[in-house]
């Protein structure tokens, strides 16, 4: 049978030789390509689990009272924004499922435009969305580099900051003037604002919420990406109209996740924990990666590293680390042609996996 489309490979799924040239090293791979925690929950947000009723009833598709409270506060004390829990904040079922299935929403609605607009190294979900609802999906580098005639088409456009593969921060209230100007909803992906290092955690939200949404995820603040479970908030008629169309599609994350959600949320203490894990974590494999060969910056938030490779041959790096160190990290093509001079490499292992990848190459 000829099918009209043909999903790619998954980024991921490309790294079989590389990952079992890691593999032949005592103590085997040291992973350092997905950017799946590590860490443990806090306990009590594992513990609420299965505590209670939450788990008999179906959950509220927009998030229970508690979940939407406990968000619109965390936004206030961390980010410096208020948005209104009843009528501007709603969940998601992990915010990659977000990502993935708002724009044939955006479609349903806007049905004069056909376009989202996102970095051009960058999460590949954002342009897989576009693809996957029949868009098209148009990358840009700067927001100059978008041309009128694309704008004019444009659904959205995804902005995300700290930055999914370079670190890199945005200026957040430029990206939203720019989508205002133009009539362009501004999606702003924040999942990783908890880990930003040069300056503090922000958000698009402080420059009102006209035209923006913010999507923020459990997944990296709290080590809960199991539990799939995050949250978007902003333009309350974006809001409502992403709610009503949510609930028919049953996209309703589970009710006992729900209910962790709300101690996570109000748990403060353990996410400067984990800053600390990570901020010793990225110190010590950019000595690592550089000691066999690949000067690293130090990002100025999220927590990976964004190598450029000599020659600009990513594999050739990717395999050279496999060898020397039994490291496994992401080719820089997997966020977009741009970015196939560098790869990734994510603070996610333990530190002993991390100080074994040392050992191997002398650190």
């Amino acid at each position: 049978m000829t099918y009209g489309y043909v999903p790619p490979p998954y980024p991921y799924e490309r790294l079989d030789e590389v990952i079992a040239i890691a593999q032949r090293h005592d103590g085997g791979a040291v992973d350092l390509s997905i950017g799946t925690p590590c860490d443990p929950p806090p306990p009590d947000v594992l513990a609420a689990l299965s505590a209670g009723d939450t788990a008999r009833g179906y959950p509220p598709s927009i998030g229970t009272p508690a979940l939407r409270q406990a968000a619109a506060d965390w936004i206030e004390r961390r980010l410096g924004a208020r948005v209104d829990a009843a009528a501007q904040v709603a969940a998601c079922v992990g915010t990659k499922e977000f990502v993935a299935s708002v724009p044939q929403y955006l479609k349903l609605r806007d049905p004069e435009r056909d376009t989202i607009l996102f970095p051009a190294i960058s999460y590949p979900t954002y342009e897989m969305g576009a693809t996957l609802a029949g868009l098209r999906a148009v990358p840009y580098l700067r927001l100059a580099d978008v041309v009128d005639a694309d704008a004019e088409r444009a659904l959205a456009l995804w902005v995300n900051s700290p930055a999914n593969p370079t670190g890199e921060l945005l200026d957040l209230g430029e990206a939203a003037q720019w989508g205002r100007a133009r009539g362009v909803p501004v999606l702003s992906d924040e999942c990783y604002a908890e880990f930003t290092w040069q300056g503090g955690p922000t958000t698009i939200l402080r420059g009102g919420t006209q035209g923006v949404l913010a999507l923020h995820s459990l997944s990296k603040r709290d080590n809960f990406a199991g539990a799939r479970i995050g949250f978007y908030a902003g333009d309350a008629e974006l809001v409502h109209y992403l709610r009503e169309v949510r609930k028919h599609a049953g996209l309703m994350p589970p009710g006992p996740v729900q209910a962790a959600a709300v101690i996570a949320l109000g748990d403060d203490a353990h996410v400067e924990t984990q800053r600390a894990r990570y901020q010793h974590r990225l110190s010590r494999l950019a000595q690592i990666v550089e000691k066999a060969g690949y000067p690293a910056q130090l990002p100025a938030g999220a927590f990976y590293l964004w190598v450029a490779a000599p020659d600009g041959d990513a594999w050739a790096a990717a395999h050279d680390l496999a060898e020397q160190a039994g490291m496994v990290v992401s080719p820089g093509e997997f966020y977009g042609p741009r970015g196939a001079g560098h790869f990734r490499v994510a603070a996610v292992q333990p530190d002993d996996r991390i100080e074994l990848a040392a050992s191997r190459v002398g650190a």
